[in-house]
């Protein structure tokens, strides 16, 4: 007979006004497993586990942990019942200590003042059991990298006894080493019996570190209990409502003349010897480990990175290196990694981002054309089907998918003619991630030369006319998509990179 569940959600419901939420929703959680949670940005998985956390009170439905239900509404009550919750956006303070922030809210007291010595022992206690000792308990959180932080948040939770531990994308600020460490602490947590809710877009980490699977879509269970090794084609048809094969959209790629024109570019020790050329109407895939220098690659050919040798020609004419602006006057757009920090001012209205780049065009007699600015980054917004695309909202209002057309509407503005984009996907689900190739691809379609970095393999095989595979800084392969498999392009990356440190 099977174990009964540690959580259990049945037939949750959440209702606000016009819009539902959660339209039934069940789901369990055994003790010592990962039951992961994925569906597209909307699908219901932040108000569901707002739901389980006692952050938002079901309209009906019920949660029972270890058989007996949690009141709706309590987060107190959710704590004391085992229930912790580690938010994609950290909720720690970032001016207390380590030690204070795990036992925020429950600190240790002596007879009439804090016991700090009792909190920093036990903080380090728990480091411990979680095998990161050299976390100091008694830094404050700032100086802490966005990995020791998430541990010090599971920390927190254990802290309290947890049993149900939720996880919202903990992975998305983390590199691949990070996110290895990270997941070594979740399987430790399952040897000691916790059960953990594991929410991410990422498919390759579910396979990896999850047990089971359900599939939220428009806030119902459209799946559930599915293996984690289940084919990625599942899982996104589950998602989105259609086969993987129909997320890349159908192309009859036009190549012109060479757009952009790299020759034997060098960023010591980033960058080494690269050259390659981009056709208009080419959208051309670069592969690589974290640390191969493919962010490099493009920072030096915008001119945001000193260079010691090499050159880039745009449309045939050589760009003067460390000249950004003269870059973007010559039609070369980056659209960065760190959309968030470094693409966009998220306080800032959308019509604001996207001229930011070619404000001068608005300028009459000294002033801004305020009402030309607003009608034309309106018409790129809506070109790019941006939801919402009203000028006046601010950017970090928008979902991820959303975010990223906001930064490719500022090089349409800007008659862009070679677009640089860092790991364009990054962060987005799977319904935005279709929306943002088919924009992509319309825009190589009318005749701009795209680069695109990207770690997710399926997308550069499935997407990309080339893929270049870079390690140590070097190309070390170069083919098309139905000359490079994703076993051949990990082949490369990870052979060469061992050769390299043999040698």
């Amino acid at each position: 007979m099977a174990a009964p569940a540690l959580l259990e959600v049945r037939e949750l419901v959440k209702e606000y006004p016009g819009v539902v939420a959660l339209s039934g929703v069940d789901f369990d959680l055994h003790a010592g497993e990962v039951h992961c949670l994925v569906g597209q940005n909307g699908a219901g998985k932040s108000t569901l586990i707002k739901c389980v956390s006692g952050a938002v009170i079901p309209t009906r439905g019920q949660v029972f942990v270890e058989g007996e239900p949690v009141p709706p509404g309590n987060p107190l009550t959710s704590i004391d019942r085992g229930i912790g919750t580690i938010y994609q956006e950290l909720d720690l303070v970032s001016d207390l200590t380590v030690a204070q922030n795990v036992f925020l809210g429950h600190e240790r007291r002596g007879r009439i003042l804090l016991d700090r010595r009792a909190m920093i022992e036990e903080t380090r206690r728990l480091f411990e059991r979680l095998e990161h000792p050299q976390i100091p308990a008694t830094a404050p959180v700032s100086r802490l990298r966005p990995a020791a932080q998430q541990i010090v948040s599971i920390a927190r939770a254990l802290s309290r006894q947890v049993k149900v531990l939720i996880m919202d994308e903990p992975s998305a600020v983390l590199d691949d080493h990070e996110i290895t460490a990270l997941f070594a602490v979740v399987e430790r947590l399952k040897q000691e019996g916790v059960g953990i809710i594991y929410i991410s877009h990422r498919l390759d980490e579910v396979r990896r570190i999850g047990d089971r699977v359900t599939v939220l879509k428009d806030g119902a269970t459209v799946a559930t209990g599915l293996p984690a090794d289940a084919p990625a084609s599942e899982l996104v048809a589950h998602m989105v409502g259609r086969p993987l094969s129909e997320m890349f959209p159908q192309r009859e790629p036009e190549f012109g003349s060479p757009m952009l024109q790299v020759r034997n570019l060098t960023r010591t020790p980033d960058v080494q010897d690269v050259s390659f050329e981009v056709r208009t109407g080419e959208i051309l895939g670069v592969a690589g480990l974290v640390g191969a220098g493919r962010t490099e690659l493009l920072r030096a050919i915008v001119g945001l990175e000193r260079i010691d040798g090499g050159s880039v020609h745009v449309d045939g004419a050589p760009l003067p290196p460390g000249r950004p602006d003269v870059a973007v006057e010559r039609g070369v757009g980056l659209a960065p990694e760190e959309r968030k920090s470094q693409g966009l001012l998220l306080g800032w209205p959308l019509v604001n981002n996207v001229s930011l780049a070619d404000l001068g065009r608005f300028v009459r007699a000294g002033f801004i054309d305020r009402q030309s600015e607003r009608a034309e980054a309106h018409e790129q917004l809506r070109v790019l089907d941006t939801q919402p695309d009203d000028p006046s909202r601010r950017a970090g209002e928008l979902s991820g998918g959303n975010q990223q057309k906001v930064v490719l509407a500022r090089w349409l503005l800007g008659h862009c003619k070679v677009l640089l984009l860092d790991e364009p996907t990054r962060g987005v689900d799977v319904g935005a991630k279709a929306e943002i190739y088919k924009v992509i691809a319309e825009l190589a379609a009318s005749g701009l030369a795209v680069v695109m970095v990207s770690s997710e393999l399926p997308e550069l095989v499935g997407f990309c006319d080339r893929i270049l595979v870079m390690s140590d800084g070097r190309i070390v392969a170069e083919g098309g998509g139905d000359e490079l498999s994703e076993a051949d392009i990990l082949d490369y990356c990870v052979n060469t990179k061992l050769v390299r440190e043999a040698a």
